[in-house]
């Protein structure tokens, strides 16, 4: 039979027991335990300066936690004592400073709108092949999709077009050279016979060419470049399809047909 004093001590030994908090379901949560001697969470003042190394490093009680961490992230975004904030506040956001395909193609086709306004031909000469005549050879490499240089020459629609051609045809020691294309479902024709000293011109025939055709459109009028269709290497000569399969030109230029 404990006596009045054991009693007494062991009611005061109960009052100092540290008591823990439960759930409503009833399960008990060790991360919630509490004593009267536990120490409160100490946050330090973080000064305004967005640099991360200005900023201090939280520990409570040693620790370096991921836990530490939201407690630092909930003070710094609008706990006790903060105002309200956000994170690019303090960390600034990096944008890439690479650019978009539209970005880049519009830079593409403004630098090929300033080569034909300023009929600049660059990386290409003329040589004269025996028994060919004048040919265009590469003086630099062309990647595949290159812009090469313009078919330059008046720009006709099919009427003018037509007119023309047979007046060519009243002599043949002229030539001929006309290109014809649909452009928004019109037809027009590059007639580059006249004597010039643009390049485009002397571009001489393959059926296995590497360069080809495409249209270029500057402020609504077509213009006629050729493109590099594959890697073409330094010293090449420059050549594309005419495209002319009627029995009429092979039969006056046997040559079409390689």
């Amino acid at each position: 039979m404990p006596s009045a004093q054991q009693r007494q001590n062991q009611r005061q030994i109960s009052q100092r027991t540290v008591t823990a908090s439960v759930h409503p379901a009833g399960q008990m949560n060790s991360r919630h335990l509490r004593s009267s001697t536990a120490p409160k969470p100490a946050f330090i003042p973080i000064p305004d300066s967005p640099s991360p190394s200005a900023m201090p490093i939280i520990k409570q009680n040693g620790c370096n936690s991921c836990c530490c961490f939201i407690v630092f992230i909930h003070y710094r975004l609008g706990g006790e004592n903060s105002q309200n904030r956000k994170v690019t506040d303090f960390y600034p956001v990096r944008r890439s400073s690479r650019k978009s395909k539209t970005e880049l193609k519009c830079e593409q086709k403004k630098l090929i709108d300033d080569l034909i306004t300023n009929g600049i031909e660059e990386g290409m000469e003329v040589q004269h092949i025996e028994g060919k005549g004048r040919a265009v050879f590469a003086t630099r490499c062309f990647q595949k999709g290159d812009y090469v240089v313009e078919y330059h020459g008046d720009l006709l629609q099919i009427t003018d077009a037509k007119k023309r051609e047979a007046e060519y045809a009243q002599n043949p020691a002229t030539g001929c050279y006309m290109y014809y294309f649909q452009y928004l479902c019109k037809t027009y024709c590059v007639d580059a016979t006249k004597e010039t000293g643009r390049m485009g011109r002397l571009i001489n025939h393959s059926k296995n060419g590497n360069c080809q055709t495409k249209l270029h459109d500057i402020n609504g009028v077509p213009h006629l470049i050729l493109i590099a269709s594959r890697n073409i290497d330094k010293g090449e000569e420059l050549l594309y399809d005419y495209g002319d399969r009627s029995k009429a030109s092979i039969a006056a230029h046997p040559w079409l047909k390689y």
